[in-house]
C-alpha cells in the first residue's frame, strides 16, 4: 500500500509530568531508551519502515535537545523529498498566541502545514509509545473500508482497560461506541467485545473481551480539517475521535504485536528493563524493521574483570574491575569505576566523553559504589562508596533533590552530583 500522500504528524506530548524528572529540562519524546535511542526514534522508525518519509513533530514544551536530536539524525538526500520537522508552538497572526492547549488544537494550529495537494491521508502517532508496526498494513485497512478516520486497536483484558479507552466496534470492524479509562463493570460492559469475534480476525483473543485504543489514527485529510476547524476540540483521544464516531465511520484496524505506552516512571523503567532479557517482548535487532537513531562515532566499549548478566551496554562505556552488572541498561560512555555493583538499574550515560582529571567527581560512578534499582539520567557525577537502593520501598520522595523517588524507582537526575558516601 503506498503512502506518498500521507503525511505523518507525531505528537510530543504536554509538560510530561507522569515523567518528571525525566522530562524537568527536556521534551518527553527526546527521553532517552534502549541504552542508544531516544523515544521519538520509535514513530519515526515505524514511519520510514513503512515507506513514509514525511513528518512533522508537534510540541511545544523544552524542545531544544528534541530538536538537536531530530536535525542530526534524520537528514534526507534532495531526491527523496523526505523531511522530519519539528513544528513547535509559536505565535501567529491567525491563531492567536495561546500555547498548544491540547493533541488536537496542536494540530489545529499547525493545518496551514497541511494545505499542500499532494496530502490525501494524515497519519497521527503518539510520540511516546514503544511498538513496531507497518503503517501500510493499517492504510490498507482505511482503504478497503472506506472510513473517514481508521484508529488502531490492541486487545487487553478487563483488568488493563481501566488505565486505557475502550472501543466496541460492529461485526464489520465500525466503531461504534467509546469510554475513556471506564472504571466500573458497568462502563466496561457498554463497550466490551466477544472474544469470538477477535479469534475469527486471526487473532487469538485468548479471555481478552476489551478493544483499546492504541492512539494510533488515519484521517482523510479533509475530513480532519472540518472536524477541528468546525469544533473547539482540545483533545484527540477524549473528543475528536469520539466525536468522529458520531459523525462519520470510523474504522478498527487491529495490532496484536507488542505495544508499551511509555506515560510514566513505573512504565519506562520496566520497558527498558524488558529489553536487556534473553528473549525481550520488543526485538530492537529486527533486521527487516529496524530502530533508527543519531549515527555516532563512538570507540567500542572497553571493560575489565566484569560479570555481565542480561543486560544492554552501549557505545564508548569504560567498565573497570570487580563490577558486577545485572539486568541493567548501561547508555553511551557510561563510566563504571572499580568494585561496583549496578543490578536492575537503568543508567542514560553520558553527553560528552570526560577527561578523567577534569573534576574531582567525574562523570560516572565511583569505586565501590552500589545502585540497585535506580534510574540515572544522563552526566550524573557519583561519588566513591555511594548507596543508592530502595530499601524501605518508599513511593515518592524529594521532589526538589538530585535523588528522588517516583514510583517507587529512585532516580539521580541529570547533571546530579552525589558526594562520596552517600546512602539512600
Amino acid at each position: 500500500m503506498d503512502l506518498s500522500k500521507t503525511i505523518a504528524l507525531i505528537l510530543g506530548g504536554g509538560r510530561g509530568t507522569r515523567l518528571f524528572p525525566l522530562t524537568k529540562i527536556r521534551a518527553k519524546p527526546a527521553v532517552p531508551l534502549a541504552a542508544k535511542y531516544r523515544l521519538i526514534d520509535i514513530p519515526i522508525s515505524n514511519c520510514i519502515n513503512s515507506g513514509l518519509n514525511r513528518a512533522y513533530v508537534l510540541t511545544q514544551f523544552l524542545s531544544e535537545s528534541l530538536h538537536r536530536h531530530l536535525r542530526q539524525t534524520y537528514t534526507f538526500d534532495h531526491f527523496s523529498g523526505g523531511f522530519v520537522e519539528l513544528l513547535a508552538a509559536q505565535q501567529t497572526v491567525d491563531e492567536g498566541t495561546d500555547w498548544y492547549q491540547g493533541t488536537a488544537d496542536a494540530v489545529r494550529k499547525n493545518l496551514v502545514h497541511l494545505e499542500e495537494d499532494w496530502i490525501e491521508h494524515v497519519l497521527i502517532l503518539s510520540g511516546d509509545q514503544l511498538y513496531r508496526m507497518d503503517f501500510r498494513e493499517m492504510m490498507k485497512t482505511h482503504i478497503e473500508s472506506g472510513a473517514v478516520a481508521t484508529i488502531a486497536g490492541i486487545p487487553v483484558s478487563r483488568k488493563d482497560a481501566s488505565a486505557l479507552g475502550i472501543m466496541q466496534v460492529d461485526d464489520d470492524g465500525r466503531v461504534q461506541g467509546f469510554v475513556e479509562k471506564p472504571k466500573t463493570d458497568a462502563e466496561l460492559d457498554l463497550v466490551r467485545m466477544d472474544p469470538a469475534w477477535i479469534d475469527a480476525r486471526g487473532i487469538p483473543s485468548q479471555g481478552r473481551d476489551c478493544l483499546a485504543s492504541m492512539g494510533l489514527y488515519i484521517f482523510n485529510k479533509d475530513a480532519m480539517v472540518d472536524l477541528l476547524r468546525n469544533s473547539d476540540h482540545e483533545d484527540f483521544g477524549k473528543e475528536v475521535f469520539p466525536a468522529a464516531i458520531k459523525s462519520h465511520k470510523v474504522q478498527v484496524h487491529l495490532f496484536d504485536g507488542y505495544w508499551e505506552d511509555i506515560g510514566t516512571i513505573r512504565a519506562f523503567y520496566e520497558a527498558n528493563l524488558s529489553l536487556a532479557g534473553k528473549n525481550p517482548p520488543f526485538d530492537i535487532r529486527n533486521r527487516e524493521a529496524p530502530i533508527y537513531s543519531r549515527p555516532r562515532f563512538l570507540p567500542p566499549t572497553i571493560m575489565g574483570k566484569t560479570q555481565i548478566h542480561g543486560s544492554l551496554i552501549a557505545d564508548g562505556c569504560r567498565i573497570g574491575d570487580n563490577v558486577t552488572i545485572e539486568n541493567s541498561v548501561i547508555g553511551l560512555r557510561s563510566v563504571i569505576g572499580d568494585n561496583v555493583t549496578i543490578k536492575d538499574t537503568v543508567m542514560m550515560g553520558a553527553d560528552h566523553i570526560e577527561n578523567r582529571a577534569s573534576s574531582k567527581t567525574t562523570v560516572g560512578i565511583g569505586d565501590g559504589s552500589t545502585i540497585i534499582g535506580t534510574i540515572l539520567d544522563k552526566n550524573c557525577r557519583i561519588g566513591k562508596n555511594v548507596t543508592i537502593v530502595n530499601d524501605k520501598n518508599v513511593v515518592d520522595f524529594g521532589e526538589e533533590e538530585s535523588v528522588q523517588i517516583r514510583d517507587g524507582i529512585p532516580i539521580v537526575i541529570k547533571n546530579a552530583t552525589i558526594e562520596d558516601g552517600f546512602v539512600l
